[in-house]
């Protein structure tokens, strides 16, 4: 699905991978759930494409439900997955953590396992080989995504800022859809492991210019990146309800 200028999401507003699509070929920001897979084939076959146009995957963090078919594409067709170097253990299954769920309303998180356990959530394909990137990196993939750090949901978060594309990419250093209470808007987002360090590195995503602040999971929000910063800090305290 088209969301914007070169940007594809597949998925929904539960897990979210997107799509930087270029006349130099796809970079792929996060990879989902494994069962995103024919999801993936079908929209690049309606845009005229193949897996063989995809040049990379970045991983916005080492979380398996951004891992999706990272290890597939990487394995048997060659594409290299970036990752920060201080989650690339994480991405390659070595790391077990155990962040705070927060609070839970019990639809909202029935959707979101329920989903994941269709999606092929229940079994996660870690990467084996990871191609490490830091803060300021600006790769040479199609939109040439620069890596902004937002450690605090976990040590390695960043986000991807794609001017082409005139989006920034924020993972789960903020969500516009909390997966267990179902509520939306810009707020702080579930699992993470330090909450307060990832308030602190909101600061990162001041002043940034992006018609589209992409979450991992939630609708995009065409509302200004330091308005979507705003909300955050100050329900940040109530997300969780």
């Amino acid at each position: 699905m088209k969301i914007g200028n070169h940007l594809h999401r597949i998925g929904n507003d539960i897990v979210a991978v997107h799509l930087v699509v270029t006349d130099e070929g796809v970079t792929v920001i996060d990879a989902g759930l494994s069962g995103h897979w024919r999801e993936l084939t079908a929209e690049l076959a309606a845009l005229g494409r193949s897996v063989d146009d995809v040049r990379g995957v970045v991983l916005t963090h080492g979380d398996s439900d951004h891992l999706g078919f990272a290890e597939r594409l990487r394995r048997d067709h060659g594409v290299p997955v970036h990752v920060h170097g201080a989650d690339a253990a994480r991405s390659r299954g070595e790391v077990k953590t155990k962040p705070e769920w927060g609070g839970v309303k019990l639809g909202a998180a029935a959707r979101f396992l329920g989903y994941s356990a269709r999606k092929g959530g229940l079994r996660t394909t870690y990467l084996t080989e990871v191609t490490e990137v830091a803060d300021g990196d600006v790769l040479d993939l199609p939109g040439s995504p620069r890596v902004i750090d937002m450690p605090g949901h976990s040590p390695g978060s960043i986000a991807v800022h794609v001017p082409v594309a005139d989006a920034v990419f924020a993972g789960d250093a903020l969500t516009t859809r909390h997966v267990l209470t179902g509520r939306r808007g810009p707020q702080p987002a579930p699992f993470t492991d330090d909450p307060e360090q990832a308030l602190a590195s909101l600061d990162r995503l001041a002043h940034l210019r992006a018609k589209l602040l992409v979450p991992g999971h939630g609708a995009p929000w065409a509302g200004g990146v330091d308005e979507a910063v705003r909300l955050i800090r100050a329900t940040a305290g109530t997300a969780a309800r």
